[in-house]
């Protein structure tokens, strides 16, 4: 299926940067999605974890953009493309997982203190921590249980070391989770 084949492509092209993390984006992702199946999360939530930064694998900025103090929007980029293959139960966790951590930063105390120097530059350039009215209204979004989950797996994953699977051994679960044609 084309579908898989693209996002394997993009996690070859640069699956194995760095983005400030002390892992790859590829270790990254697969960590975060490991996390998901072994919390027992569906399908659609372990593709969303799988493939929540993968607009940092579509656009053609340098790994370390953030540090020029550019926001890469990068959710945004990703829901918007894995959009033409999966559903919104896998792209809106995607889409809000940066949201997810401006509330969490929030609201959930020592949250912030917890983030990678990485975590806290990126969360400047993404708003900072979510105002009240904010954060009231994203809990009221479709999905924010999914994104809020997606995003305590991405703090999770950025174990240096970690050995586990590759990409490709999640093909079962993102093949299951297609929009049919």
């Amino acid at each position: 299926m084309h579908e898989i084949e693209s996002i394997y492509a993009a996690f070859a092209r640069r699956g194995q940067e760095s983005y400030g993390e002390g892992v790859s984006l590829a270790d990254h992702s697969i960590q975060c999605a490991a996390f998901a199946q072994r919390d027992g999360a569906a399908p659609a939530l372990v593709a969303a974890a799988l493939l929540h930064d993968i607009g940092h694998l579509l656009h053609d900025l340098p790994e370390d953009v953030a540090d020029s103090g550019i926001d890469t929007q990068h959710e945004a980029l990703g829901s918007v493309w894995l959009s033409q293959y999966f559903g919104l139960d896998v792209t809106e966790p995607v889409r809000l997982h940066v949201a997810a951590k401006r509330y969490l930063a929030a609201t959930e105390a020592g949250y912030f203190d917890r983030l990678s120097d990485a975590s806290r530059l990126s969360l400047r350039l993404q708003g900072g921590p979510m105002l009240d009215a904010q954060a009231r209204a994203f809990e009221a979004q479709a999905f924010f249980a999914e994104a809020v989950q997606v995003r305590r797996w991405d703090e999770e994953g950025k174990i240096v070391g970690y050995v586990g699977a590759d990409v490709a051994s999640f093909d079962a679960v993102l093949r299951a989770c297609l929009t049919p044609p």
